[in-house]
């Protein structure tokens, strides 16, 4: 519940700040400006994250969770005064972000490692299946749609004092619920990175999912421009369109356990290739309803995409190697995020909101024959079951 909780208002900062930086961009263009703002909270917690993947920090993941909620919750809260009094400009919010999301990544590796090491092996995959149906409704069904209709009456800076108090929430779960002493095998000495290699396909889809979410980046940053100028629709439009993705990301998230026993990577390979289809659609299309349709398609296909590539990966590896190992894991998928807003900026005011729709999906379609060679090149090592 205080995974489910703190997602939500991070949910709702997927609609509250791009309208925030529109309404404080200066004289920065405004895909630029709504880019460096997405970008920001990813650059310090990569840092981090990488130094606990590669061996070099070892900070239980518990402390690390705990660091987290604090830090976010003081900082959040902080930027949520300055916007409500007006006070909050572009380079402050940027700043705010970068500092307040320092141990975002490693964090979120936190959470899945202490949920994940609750349920034991057997429950690994419904576990990570759950975190991803907490994670869909949270950040793409209740988070937009409050997002929404929160900027739209009070303005976007409550929004923030809600992620802040999200935050809160989380630190008493975890203060609560998991004890000091938590069921953490000692991580061993090992980087992440060497022990993935032991695991090529492993490491190959690592690569693949970084392209995969890089790709996917300049989504975000033209769906605020698509939605004001295409669709001719405010911040409660935004909202609904998150929504109608997390609706569908729901339901794709709540099939999970049923794909169990299917091959997983092919499965993963046609996920990519189904999604490519959803910003193209998207950039032929002027219509909401339409446009509320297939990104709600998008969301059904690509929601398992995240429990079945964990469960894989997690699956083949010994207790003390899961933290370095999802913290990579984690590091490398979510890295490509800021990189792809850094590239969707420019993008976007060149090529346009549904130019650059139609150029993501499209070459994330041409990474489908990529995948399909890098990840279905050979069976897993001592893993049969997910072949």
């Amino acid at each position: 519940m205080g995974d489910l909780l703190a997602n939500v208002g991070t949910g709702m900062l997927l609609v509250a700040m791009p309208v925030q930086t529109l309404s404080l961009h200066g004289g920065v263009p405004k895909a630029i400006a709504i880019g460096l703002v997405e970008a920001a909270p990813f650059v310090l917690s990569t840092v981090l994250a990488l130094a606990i993947s590669l061996g070099r920090v070892r900070v239980p993941p518990r402390t690390l969770l705990v660091a987290d909620c604090v830090l976010r919750s003081l900082t959040f809260a902080a930027l949520g005064v300055l916007a409500v009094t007006d006070r909050l400009t572009l380079p402050v919010l940027v700043a705010g972000l970068l500092f307040g999301a320092t141990f975002r990544l490693a964090g979120s590796s936190s959470r899945r490692l202490l949920a994940t090491s609750a349920a034991g092996e057997a429950g690994r995959f419904s576990v990570n299946g759950l975190l991803g149906l907490n994670t869909t409704f949270a950040l793409y069904i209740a988070g937009p749609v409050l997002g929404g209709v929160v900027v739209a009456t009070t303005g976007a800076g409550l929004a923030l004092f809600v992620d802040a108090g999200g935050a809160l929430i989380l630190l008493a779960a975890t203060l609560a619920c998991v004890p000091q002493a938590a069921e953490i095998p000692e991580r061993t000495g090992v980087s992440g990175w060497r022990i993935l290699r032991r695991r090529p396909v492993a490491a190959r889809l690592l690569v693949v999912e970084f392209f995969f979410n890089f790709l996917y980046m300049p989504v975000e940053v033209a769906l605020p421009l698509y939605v004001s100028g295409t669709l001719h629709a405010g911040a409660s439009g935004l909202g609904v369109l998150w929504g109608a993705l997390g609706v569908g990301a729901f339901l794709g998230a709540a099939l999970v356990s049923r794909l169990r026993n299917l091959p997983q990577r092919p499965l993963l390979v046609a996920i990519i290739g189904l999604w490519a289809l959803c910003p193209i659609g998207l950039a032929l299309t002027g219509d909401l309803t339409v446009a509320l349709l297939v990104f709600g398609l998008g969301g059904l296909v690509y929601a398992p995409f995240t429990p079945v590539a964990y469960s894989f990966l997690q699956s083949g590896l010994a207790p003390g190697e899961q933290q370095q190992v999802v913290t990579l894991w984690t590091t490398g998928a979510t890295v490509a995020a800021p990189l792809g807003l850094a590239l969707g900026g420019p993008l976007i005011e060149l090529a346009g909101s549904t130019g650059g729709l139609a150029l993501s999906g499209v070459l994330t379609f041409l990474l489908v024959p990529i995948a399909a060679r890098a990840v279905l090149g050979r069976t897993p090592e001592g893993n049969p079951t997910c072949a």
